[in-house]
């Protein structure tokens, strides 16, 4: 029996030891789960940390109406040289892409069967002027009759013509440059055999160039020769469909062609004649190429510069934010007396409110785009970091790290 109470009160202390740790574990975990209570109430009270962002004031600008367009740049004057005659090539003047003046000999012809016919007919016209000569004499004196000057001037006439003749052949056999440009690659070799119209290379006069582009016929009372065109490199997504749209253009609205990749022209011609299948109207512009950056089939973004002007409100283009249901821009605003979290930030910046505003875009210019409606001049609103704000966010201005917004970015190379 003794045995029997002993192994009970085992198992009751056991029971009471057990007990005891579970008590305290639960009231461990109380304790914990009270306390991330506490620090939950108070993060609610202090709200959501701010966003760092930066901002900019919405400014009213000058922009000049423009038309725009992706043309492609033609040689002022360009040809595809190639010999008149077959024979072959003994003797080549030039290297490729060197610059010729016009009338420089680029290539020969082998010529000595010319020449040597050239020399014989030569001989006959020598003899030819002699019997004439002697000729003329002789019928002044009355010894023959005038019968045979007659025939002797024939002669002469006709050894004449077989010398231009020969002459001629050996001129088509002499490549010469029609005009004064620079010159493609060469394609042909000394040496060998060229038949009549063989490709040689290409000459090319770029110290001034055309670009040819498109604009829609509604258009067509807008334009007229003589106005100014602005012209900048074509990226590859910008050789789509010609589009509407203002150059890039300084404060003042004048096209910066001082700037690389960047250049000014005239429109030289408008097509009197509609395409009756894409309903646009084809222009040629003028452009000055002293550099020769430009070249024959590069595309370029063409924008005709229209005399009239309007102010607008603009924004630069980080700061609108694109969604299927609309665009918007976060207008920053200071915290009201009521409104919960924190005033200011651990490094002294004031805390703001980020408010959404839908707005309603118009034309793009360099880093800029124009406002039609939503949004102020002088109203600021947060340029970088917009896509991280829902309405309502607080905010914690930074504007020492920011990019300046330009009406014609470049990018250069370093």
């Amino acid at each position: 029996m003794p045995n029997k109470n002993r192994r009970g009160l085992r198992i009751f202390l056991a029971i009471v030891g057990l007990l005891c740790v579970v008590l305290a574990l639960v009231g461990i975990k109380g304790a914990q789960i009270s306390q991330l209570m506490g620090m939950g109430k108070v993060q609610k009270a202090a709200g959501p940390p701010p966003e760092a962002v930066s901002t900019a004031l919405a400014q009213e600008q000058s922009w000049g109406g423009t038309l725009s367009a992706v043309g492609s740049v033609t040689s002022f004057k360009g040809v595809s040289l190639s010999n008149d005659a077959q024979g072959l090539v003994t003797r080549i003047n030039f290297e490729s892409g060197a610059v010729v003046k016009q009338g420089q000999v680029l290539l020969e012809l082998d010529t000595s069967v010319e020449r040597a016919q050239l020399a014989q007919a030569q001989a006959s016209q020598e003899l030819a002027v002699t019997t004439v000569e002697r000729t003329r004499k002789l019928v002044s004196t009355g010894a023959i009759n005038a019968a045979q000057l007659d025939t002797d001037e024939a002669q002469l006439k006709t050894t004449t013509t077989q010398v231009e003749s020969i002459q001629a052949q050996i001129g088509r056999k002499t490549l010469r440059a029609p005009f004064s440009g620079r010159l493609g690659i060469r394609l042909v070799n000394l040496g060998q055999y060229l038949s009549a119209g063989t490709p040689i290379a290409t000459l090319e006069a770029i110290h001034n160039v055309y670009v040819d582009f498109t604009l829609p016929q509604q258009r067509l009372q807008q334009l007229s020769v003589g106005m100014p065109v602005h012209l900048e490199e074509a990226r590859d997504e910008t050789r789509a469909a010609p589009r509407e749209g203002p150059a890039k253009t300084d404060d003042k609205g004048s096209a910066d062609a001082n700037r690389p990749g960047v250049w000014d022209g005239t429109i030289a011609a408008i097509d009197p004649a509609i395409d009756s299948s894409t309903r646009a109207i084809k222009l040629r512009a003028t452009v000055p190429n002293k550099e020769e950056q430009l070249r024959p089939g590069m595309f370029m973004n063409v924008s005709v510069l229209l005399p009239d002007k309007g102010n607008v409100v603009t924004v630069p283009a980080t700061a609108v934010v694109h969604a299927p249901f609309g665009d918007s821009v976060f207008a920053v605003e200071d915290k009201k007396a009521d409104d919960p979290g924190m005033r200011q930030t651990p490094d002294g910046k004031t805390v703001k409110i980020a408010r959404q505003q839908f707005v309603r875009i118009g034309e793009s210019r360099g880093d800029f785009i124009a406002i039609v409606d939503g949004v102020k001049s002088g109203q600021e609103v947060v340029s970088a970091g917009a896509f991280k704000l829902r309405n309502g966010s607080p905010i914690a201005v930074d504007n020492k790290v920011q990019p300046t917004p330009q009406l014609s970015p470049r990018v250069e190379n370093r």
